[in-house]
């Protein structure tokens, strides 16, 4: 009957395999259709899959299209990637001045990935004038939406008091909520909190626990590697089994 949402949904069922066998190609089409039918969810949808080159023919040029449909109709989502498109300069001429409006606009929608894109243009003035207080403002709320990236940022400006007022103890624990989403940065700095009792209780035990979970995820420091190598046979044993253990009930969750 014509109906632009339900050819979206259709799209969604194919895209997810939830009940059919999934097949991004057949959901691109579905997509499509929606879109040339008005719905906003299906241009974002068909959009994103041609930028990326899923299910479809990678084509920037068109999915910006399709983006600049959905956003020129409200969608923080599709503003979002739209600024993404206008920074890189890839589907869109690169234009910071513009990439940076957009992501305004979805920051302020409550995206959290675009409050956490603005500061970083406030921190490195792309856009726009460089204002550090803007900056830890806009990672600030990122960080409590609990976007990870954002609360690793926010903890480090948190340490050092740029754009706000140094507080080690919220911090670390920014640093800590990262960590045990298995961010490797997070897992690194909250090592270091733990390592000398900076905004935390010192406990090496669990420094290195921490350190250990960092390393695997590709963050190296020579300074936790000489802690750990200073801890007697027992406590590093301990520290090696509470990473396994971290590991083992992070998979089954």
């Amino acid at each position: 009957k014509g109906e632009p949402q339900a050819h979206t949904l259709i799209g969604r069922i194919h895209a997810d395999g939830l009940g059919v066998p999934q097949d991004q190609v057949v959901a691109a089409k579905w997509y499509a259709k929606a879109a040339e039918l008005g719905d906003v969810e299906g241009a974002l949808a068909v959009g994103t899959m041609l930028v990326q080159g899923r299910g479809v023919a990678k084509d920037v040029v068109l999915g910006a299209r399709y983006l600049e449909a959905a956003a020129q109709r409200g969608n923080p989502l599709a503003t979002y990637n739209l600024a993404l498109l206008f920074l890189a300069g890839t589907g869109k001429p690169e234009n910071p001045i513009r990439a940076f409006h957009l992501m305004e606009y979805s920051a302020e929608q409550g995206l959290p990935a675009a409050q956490y894109d603005l500061g970083t243009l406030y921190t490195s003035g792309t856009g726009t004038t460089a204002n550090i207080f803007e900056a830890a403002r806009w990672i600030g709320r990122a960080a409590a939406a609990g976007y990870v990236d954002a609360e690793v940022e926010y903890g480090i400006l948190l340490f050092k008091g740029h754009g706000v007022t140094a507080d080690e103890l919220r911090g670390a624990w920014y640093f800590r909520t990262a960590a045990e989403k298995g961010n490797a940065v997070g897992q690194n700095r909250y090592a270091r909190c733990l390592a000398h009792g900076a905004g935390v209780e010192m406990n090496l035990v669990e420094a290195v626990k921490w350190h250990l979970l960092a390393k695997q995820g590709g963050v190296e420091d020579k300074s936790l590697d000489e802690i750990a190598a200073k801890l007697s046979n027992a406590d590093r044993l301990a520290a090696e089994r509470a990473a396994f253990a971290w590991r083992e009930q992070a998979l089954l969750n």
